[in-house]
């Protein structure tokens, strides 16, 4: 199992301007790294420096602690598997699968074992012999994958496989990918812009923005400790909910009013992480699930009215009018809700993030 090590990592193109910003970053041995952002954050082009097929501007990538920047792409043993699959549509399953072997001048009988393995572990055993444009989109995949891991790499990289497939196939396949990059200990680097992708697959996922790296952890880290605004934006569906305003202190309390008479509420001393700041302005970050409409013991309470309802089966997510903005709530279906209807929302105390309005960055 391999580690790669990105060292003050930097691209730009001719522009001048930087696509990637002194980016650092190791990926253990084994684990399945996930590189999230929006697009045109540049994740993908992390993936192609790694990969040999982007020249890098500046810093350094190690494998195992061996510099790779002047490596060329096909000696640095990269299995990548790439968004519109990359199929030979003239040859078979069995000869796309075996294809990168019979560059490499393997015996013709080892090949077609290794072959009938590989078939074997990505459930295409019953078409071998099909031609690509008998397939599905998941059993195209299915070949690039297995195609992808025929000679055991040292790496895995995945740009955005999943995007052609739709929700219930991509869900599918989410799965059989973590669980075939598990079964053969390749170290893995996925991206993606889906943040429900990178909750559920990586073990440990690094979010990208503007081409800067903002946070890297476990998912649930990442979720419920998320270090500024945009980490907060971006993860979580629907995303977190942002109070613009300013705190003041009444009686031993701190006292939130958002901005054009919005939200009031109490903010628990111990939601200042860093310490309560001078500067009075912040932004107060709630997720959907920490408002709730079944009364809980000393925690702070809003009134509001609902302004929406979306029915999504097994809950309802409400939207209420707040200053300028919609704020949305999960609300299960014991508690049927419907437009108008004034509700008093009581905040879980230690769900609060709060940000400087200033640098975006958490307090």
């Amino acid at each position: 199992m391999t580690t790669v090590e990105l060292k003050d990592l930097y691209k730009e193109y001719e522009t001048g301007k930087p696509v990637i910003q002194n980016l650092n970053l190791t990926v253990l041995p084994g684990e399945l790294l996930v590189l999230v952002g929006p697009s045109g954050c540049g994740k993908s082009t992390v993936l192609r420096m790694i990969a040999g097929l982007e020249d890098i501007t500046g810093g350094s990538l190690f494998f195992d602690g061996v510099c790779i920047n002047d490596m060329p792409a096909k000696m640095r043993d990269i299995g990548m598997v790439f968004q519109n699959y990359a199929l030979y549509p003239h040859l078979t399953v069995a000869e796309n699968l075996g294809f990168p072997l019979s560059l490499r001048k393997f015996p013709k009988d080892e090949i077609l074992k290794k072959v009938q393995e590989i078939a074997e572990q990505v459930g295409l055993s019953d078409l071998l012999y099909r031609k690509p444009k008998q397939l599905s989109g998941g059993q195209r995949q299915r070949v690039a994958l297995g195609r992808a891991i025929i000679r055991t790499p040292r790496v895995f990289l995945f740009d955005e496989p999943l995007s052609n497939l739709d929700a219930q196939l991509r869900m599918h396949m989410r799965s059989e990918i973590v669980a075939l990059q598990k079964r053969v200990g390749i170290t893995g680097i996925y991206v993606t812009h889906d943040q429900a992708e990178a909750m559920t697959m990586g073990d440990r996922i690094a979010v990208l923005h503007k081409g800067i790296l903002q946070q890297i952890g476990k998912p649930q880290d990442i979720y419920n400790d998320p270090q500024n605004v945009f980490v907060a934006g971006f993860l979580g569906s629907p995303s977190m909910n942002f109070f613009h305003g300013s705190f003041t202190k009444i009686d031993n309390e701190l006292i939130f009013q958002e901005l054009h008479n919005g939200a009031s509420f109490t903010i628990p001393d111990h939601s200042f992480i860093y310490g309560i700041p001078d500067d009075k302005n912040i932004i107060v970050g709630i997720r959907p699930e920490k408002l709730s409409l079944t009364p809980l013991e000393n925690a702070p309470t809003w009134q509001c009215s609902i302004h929406q309802t979306e029915y999504h089966g097994h809950e309802q997510i409400a939207f209420v009018q707040s200053a300028d903005s919609l704020k949305s709530i999960r609300v299960p279906l014991q508690f049927p809700v419907k437009n108008d209807d004034a509700i008093k929302l009581y905040i879980q105390p230690d769900s609060l993030c709060i940000f400087s309005s200033l640098t975006h960055n958490r307090l």
